[in-house]
């Protein structure tokens, strides 16, 4: 059985490489952190398989593939500030922080925030922490955010999202109708939010981001 290190290689040759994620930060964030630091036990040995892995009821840890892909479409540069949506045990937080300024990892479970502040302690490198709240809110009290990374699947973004967005700020999610989700790469500019779709991916939907039922008499 392969160890843990070797799978982490493996991971990145396999998962991401292979689909087109030349960023060398992201590449050696994803060879360099240790995974399964940022899941369950019980589901420690699924950290580098190719699916998304459950962390609670409603979080999950995205799959690489589909992670790396919209890390690299996000654009992070060295002095942006990132709002790192529905960070779970805070994976996708560490990363972000060998890539930008500041990260500011939001997560609305109490379990999870509390992992995710220790995670971020540990491998945020001073740049990055973690706030409590709901994930529909955003985060205004650090807003303007120069990336918005949606960790999971919506079918609507609320006003307080593109507010929250710097002029030239860049917003990455999967959007979903149906069973297979596309990857939006979205821009605001003059009070507008523009979108571009990237790639096919297939998330869990983040029940805060879906659609409201219209009521029925």
């Amino acid at each position: 059985m392969p160890s843990l290190a070797n799978a982490r290689t493996l991971m990145v040759e396999a998962q991401v490489r292979t689909n087109d994620v030349t960023d060398p930060r992201i590449v050696e964030a994803m060879s360099r952190l240790p995974r399964e630091r940022f899941v369950p036990d019980a589901k420690r040995h699924l950290s580098y398989s190719d699916a998304c892995i459950p962390l609670s009821a409603e979080r999950f840890l995205l799959d690489p593939r589909t992670f790396s892909k919209l890390a690299q479409l996000a654009e992070i540069g060295e002095q942006d500030r990132v709002l790192d949506v529905a960070c779970g045990r805070g994976y996708s937080t560490a990363v972000f922080a060998v890539m930008a300024r500041e990260v500011v990892g939001l997560e609305e479970d109490d379990a999870l925030a509390a992992e995710a502040s220790r995670t971020a302690r540990e491998f945020g490198a001073g740049r990055a922490k973690i706030v409590k709240g709901p994930l529909i809110d955003g985060y205004p009290a650090e807003a303007p955010y120069d990336v918005i990374f949606i960790n999971g699947a919506v079918q609507q973004l609320p006003q307080s999202f593109e507010d929250q967005l710097r002029e030239g700020g860049r917003l990455v999610a999967v959007f979903c109708e149906g069973p297979v989700g596309k990857a939006h790469f979205c821009v605001h500019r003059g009070g507008t939010l523009s979108h571009r779709v990237a790639f096919d991916a297939t998330v869990p939907l983040l029940p805060r981001f879906a659609h409201k039922r219209a009521f029925v008499f």
